[in-house]
């Protein structure tokens, strides 16, 4: 009988080392697109060397960056999925295995006891899981490693609650005007509403898994995400910050029930390497791995 945990683990190293060395086929053309449209010789040079760096990077295997991002994984797991208990402990051991062979470089720092040399943190909680029990017997698995400088510039507010959407926007843009050149623009900027103060923020970073340009299914949220990428492209910041080409790509909202006395928003942003990988296990072990 196939080790299904062992399938997992493989699977997950394999995300891992996708999501560092070959971007999203949205992001690539994205990138590609803007390095053609940017009329200033300084965008354009940046976008130019980006757009080589990424297809070195895709070629020979090889990071994209040399910052491989603090690891975290977006996990469905089905009930009736074989080994529910045991997915953790895969992964765990598939971001070790992808510090050595891809390699990552080791991020994952200890305040007592430095730096950990494999991704992983001694107290359990890096990397970082998003778990969600589904129906079904199958195992989504996300791998999105991000980079400490666009962690950076992350940012969450309770915004006072009479203000409203209003309150929302302002506190976007205020967040991304704050970043300004400093995480490696063009970004793609991940917005989360309600919730708690935490909530908003995984919100936030779970809506930078939605491919570029596909809007909230909700129309109301799909006019504000559009709203706000044309408002925040008017701050000119331009490619890695020199004022020439797209500032951001685009902006991906997700909502929650708030509660009367709070507005929490969290805003996440993705450097122009926004880089996850995703993949499908089913129950016999078979993997399917999500178009990248």
């Amino acid at each position: 009988m196939m080790d299904i945990a062992q399938v997992v683990e493989e699977t997950a190293a394999k995300l891992l080392e996708i999501a560092a060395t070959k971007l999203p086929s949205e992001v690539k053309e994205a990138l590609i697109k803007d390095e053609k449209d940017t009329e200033g010789s300084l965008g354009k040079s940046q976008l130019k060397a980006i757009n080589e760096n990424v297809n070195l990077a895709e070629t020979f295997i090889k990071p994209m960056c040399q910052d491989t991002g603090l690891v975290s994984f977006f996990v469905k797991i089905g009930d009736k999925f074989p080994i529910k208990s045991k997915v953790k402990t895969a992964l765990i051991k598939a971001t070790e295995k992808a510090t050595e062979k891809v390699p990552l470089r080791p991020n994952a720092v200890d305040m007592f006891e430095g730096n950990t040399k494999n991704n992983v943190g001694l107290r359990g909680y890096v990397p970082w899981f998003y778990f969600d029990l589904v129906e079904g017997d199958k195992c989504e698995i996300i791998a999105m490693p991000k980079g400490g400088g666009s962690s950076n510039v992350g940012k969450m507010k309770m915004v006072p609650p009479g203000k409203g959407i209003k309150g929302v926007k302002e506190f976007v843009v205020e967040a991304v005007a704050a970043a300004g050149p400093l995480a490696c623009p063009p970004y793609t900027v991940g917005v989360g509403v309600g919730g708690g103060e935490d909530m908003c923020m995984n919100l936030a970073k779970k809506a930078l898994l939605r491919p570029l340009y596909q809007y909230h299914e909700d129309e109301n949220i799909a006019l504000i995400e559009k709203e706000l990428k044309d408002i925040l492209n008017r701050l000119e910041i331009g490619a890695m910050g020199l004022g020439e080409g797209t500032s951001v790509f685009d902006v991906h909202m997700e909502f929650a029930a708030r509660h009367p006395a709070s507005l929490p928003v969290g805003v996440v942003i993705s450097c122009w390497a926004l880089r996850h990988a995703g993949a499908t296990i089913d129950k016999e072990g078979n993997v399917e791995f999500h178009p990248h």
